[in-house]
Formats: C-alpha cells, structure tokens, sequence
C-alpha cells in the first residue's frame, strides 16, 4: 500500500446559478493574455448539449481517457500506443481544432467604431464582430464558450440533439426530451479533473506534464513543453489548451499557489452559489490501476475503494511512513469530500467510464418533475400523482439514465442511491419542520442515518467558509529546497530561466561544499 495524497473538489449541481462568475474569476487570473483568447480553464456548460469543445465528451472522435483491457493488470492509453505516438509525433490527427472551440476563432467587436467614426442621421450604433487572432472584420460568429448557455441548443435541431449522454436513450424518448413541453436543462461547471490516473501524464512524449506529490495537482512545465499536444487528446475533459503565442500547453493549475497557503482557488472563493467543496483525501496509488480497469458498472465503486479512511490507524501509519504530516492527516478527517464522496455517497464522478479516477465529483442535480393535465382540470397542469409535496425519482424531468451516462457510466443505481438519499433528507428535515416529529423511516429506507442526515443538510445547506474548504497549508521547511543559501543568487543570471539554481537538501552535512 502506497498512501498518496490529493487534493479533491465537490460541486452541487442542485445549486449552481449558472452566473459564470467562477469563469470571469478564472479568466481574470490567469488567461486574459494574448495567446489564450480561447482558453477557458473554468467554464460553465449547459446540458443537454455538445459542451466546449464540441462533442468533447465523443472519445470515438478524439480517442481521449484510456480503454479497458480484460484480464490485464491495467488498462490502455486510448489516443495511441508508443509506436503510433511516435511515428505520428508531428501530425496529431485526433485533436480538436479552433472551430470546436470557436469557429473562426474567439472574437471581439469593433467597439472604436462607435467612437471614432462621425455619426450621421443614419448611422446605427453597431459594432460588427472581429477576430481577436486575427484582426480579421465581420467574421461570421458560429460557436464560443457561452454557444448554449441556458438551454439554447436544447430542440430537436439545436445542438442539444447531439448530446453523447443520449446516447442511452431510444431516439424517440431522445426527439420527446428535447420538445418544449418536457424540456430540462442543468449547469455543469467544469475545471480540470487533476485526476488519479491522468492520460495527459502518460500521453505526454516530453514529460511535461506530472503530477505533484504535495497535493495531487497535475501541471505541465513549461521548460519541458514541446507542444506536441497529445495532452490535448489524451484528456477526455479536454483542459490542456494550446498557447498559439508562447508555443506551450497551459491548463488549469488549481491556483496551487492559494493552494500551499491555504486559500481555495479564485473560482471556489468567487462563487455566489457556495456549490464548490474541497478537502484533501488519502488514496492507495497501488490500487489505481487495477480500479481503473474494472467493468463500466463498477467503476464508481473502485474509485470509492481507492479512497482511503483517514481514521484508520493501520492507514494512518503508513501515511506517516511516506512523510505525510499531522496537519493532513487532520484535516483529511474533516474534509467534505470524503464525506460526500466515500462516506454518504451522494456525490459521483464525471464520466468515469473515461479511467482517468477524476478528482473532480458532482452531487446530482435534482430537478423539476414532469407535468400532467390533471383529471378534474384537463387544462391544468398540476402534479402527476395527483398532489404529493416531495416527487419521487420516477418523476423527475431530468432522466436517470442521462443522469447515469454522465456522472455513473450508465449504472443507474449508483445516481439512484445519491438522489434517493438526498430526497430523503427533504423528507427528514420537512418532517421536522412542518410535522414537528422526525420521520426516520424514509432515512432507514435511503440507507443513511439520522446523524448523517443532520450533516449532509449541514454541510449541503448552510455550511460556513471553513467547512467547504479544508485546505492544508503546504510545509515549505519539509521540502528538498535551501531558501537560506539561495537567498544570494536573486536578481542575478544563476537565477535566469533556463538555469536551475544548485540545491541540497539539508544544511548539515551530506557534502563538504556549502551550497551545492
């Protein structure tokens, strides 16, 4: 048993406003710069529909996660084999192009029009769209990050026709869902996954890309970096994006900087809807593989069982043997997501048929439920049973087998035992507070207690900064860096780019000369 760390993310679906703040406050930080127009590290799609970029979600378009090997110990990189790789090393024939991500490319407008040219009584004030790479004038505006923002591509003929997570689906439930009168729509807020089993690392033919043994942030160096852009493939979530003006891959960082002093990233901290979690979690990385490997309908459960309990005095010793310290380890007992992840288990992870064991997980949304003239007023539209307060599973607008394609790889048990649970814990609570006495029974039958009922409406409802986000400082005296001794060499070319400054690991002893 090898004891990693990492750090993990929460969000609520049944709660998120869909107000892309978290989008701007990604995208002030960290790519409104030349070269990274079309970069989006945090976006915010709809669903039913083809997400950003188009049909990301389509790995027999773009060959992205790995693939399941029976009887092997692993499973299989998806976009190629060492040989394909390399005999393909300068022509990548499965990536997504910028008119999946923006058509003729990202654009602006020419807003100096409406200042700088003289207006005339016929003069409308129009500022007509503009290439921001470029300079390019009325280019024809045909997708962007926002294309299907609050379910404009949810017809029968839009956008939300194609959506992979029908795909389940008999085409004419399909053609039903997507007509006006049963119509639903969510938010799905995505980042990166800085997954357990990331193909960006295993695909990436310079090495660029890892994985930190601090928190489980998967970055890419950008000395490294050659832009061969199998990242890009080889990540079904498809967050690597290329920077046209620095040659390099970028993706999303995790703001590991507010990481390692104990603030949550720009887009948790700005969220107006407090849908975003994170906590660290303990993991066995010699179960990775293997989990990764099992059949589609147990690939939530193997990911569970990777999970490690931090309570666990066995675990607990074997975590001190690779170094981690005490202040993790605390604070893996308090984190959130092991409580919605591995302890109550109401939150699920996005397309786990992928193998990559995200980080990332999804508390299902619930949602309106589907509609029905009544018997008395054919022309009314009440509830389909005929009055129940609470709807039942059964009823709910969103389907459970799109639900089960999205975030349980088709097992509908699994998004049945997170929204049966969440139910009953309305139920609980209702019971309280409008009958005065607890009704236990619909949380014996969801599999929960009344302890936990208590925590999840806590931790779901009204959970305070401290409680959504868990974050243990990082302990820079632990690492293999002397700041001491290379105080000296700031501001001089031994500290250039390009130039790795000489390090030890201790101040005492090892070798004679000082500061080697």
């Amino acid at each position: 048993m090898r004891v990693k760390r990492q750090m993990a993310m929460v969000f609520n679906l049944d709660k998120c406003l869909g107000c892309q703040t978290c989008t701007l406050a990604c995208k002030n930080v960290w790519t409104n710069r030349e070269g990274a127009e079309y970069m989006f590290w945090n976006n915010v799609e709809t669903k039913p529909g083809i997400g950003y970029p188009k049909e990301w979600e389509n790995q027999e378009r773009y060959r992205g996660g790995w693939s399941r090997r029976a009887g092997a110990d692993a499973p299989r990189l998806r976009v190629a084999s060492r040989f394909w790789e390399m005999i393909n090393l300068f022509f990548n024939p499965v990536m997504p192009q910028m008119e999946a991500y923006y058509g003729r490319g990202p654009f602006t407008f020419t807003y100096e029009d409406l200042h700088d040219t003289e207006p005339t009584s016929r003069s409308q004030p129009v500022a007509r769209p503009k290439s921001m790479i470029t300079g390019e004038e009325d280019i024809p505006l045909e997708y962007a990050v926002n294309w299907e923002d609050n379910a404009a591509g949810t017809t029968e003929h839009g956008t939300g026709g194609l959506d992979y997570n029908f795909a389940d689906l008999p085409d004419a439930e399909r053609k039903a869902l997507l007509s006006y009168q049963q119509a639903f729509m969510f938010y799905l807020p995505r980042i990166c996954n800085h997954c357990l089993n990331p193909g960006c690392v295993a695909a990436c033919p310079s090495g660029a890309a890892y994985k930190r043994e601090e928190d489980g942030v998967v970055l890419i160096d950008q000395h490294r970096c050659r832009a061969w852009r199998y990242c890009i493939s080889s990540c079904p979530y498809k967050k690597p994006y290329y920077n046209w003006r620095t040659g390099k891959m970028e993706k999303c960082l995790l703001c590991y900087p507010r990481i390692e002093v104990g603030q949550p990233p720009a887009c948790f901290h700005a969220c107006p809807g407090r849908i975003r979690y994170m906590g660290p979690l303990l993991y066995d990385m010699d179960r990775v593989a293997a989990a990764a490997n099992v059949a589609d309908t147990e690939l939530v459960a193997a990911q569970r069982d990777v999970i490690l309990d931090p309570d666990d005095p066995e675990i607990i010793r074997a975590a001190r043997a690779e170094g981690i310290e005490e202040p993790w380890l605390e604070a893996c007992r308090r984190s959130p997501v092991y409580k919605m992840v591995k302890q109550w288990e109401i939150a699920l992870p996005l397309h786990p048929e992928f193998r990559t064991l995200p980080s990332l997980f999804y508390v299902p949304p619930e949602s309106p439920i589907r509609t029905a003239p009544s018997a008395a007023a054919p022309a009314a539209i009440g509830m389909v049973d005929g009055g129940n307060v609470l709807p039942r599973l059964e009823q709910f607008r969103v389907p459970l087998a799109y639900l089960a394609r999205l975030l349980a790889a088709g097992n509908v048990t699994e998004v049945e035992k997170a929204l049966g649970r969440l139910l009953a814990v309305r139920e609980y609570r209702r019971s309280l507070r409008v009958e005065g006495k607890a009704n236990t029974a619909v949380l014996a039958q969801a599999g929960i207690g009344e302890t936990d009922a208590v925590a999840i409406h806590r931790l779901l409802a009204l959970a305070h900064f401290h409680e959504r986000f868990v974050i243990p400082t990082t302990h820079r005296e632990r690492t293999a860096t002397a700041p001491y001794i290379e105080r000296g060499f700031a501001g001089f070319d031994e500290m250039a780019p390009g130039y790795g400054t000489p390090r030890r690991t201790a101040f005492h002893g090892g070798r004679e000369e000082v500061g080697s």
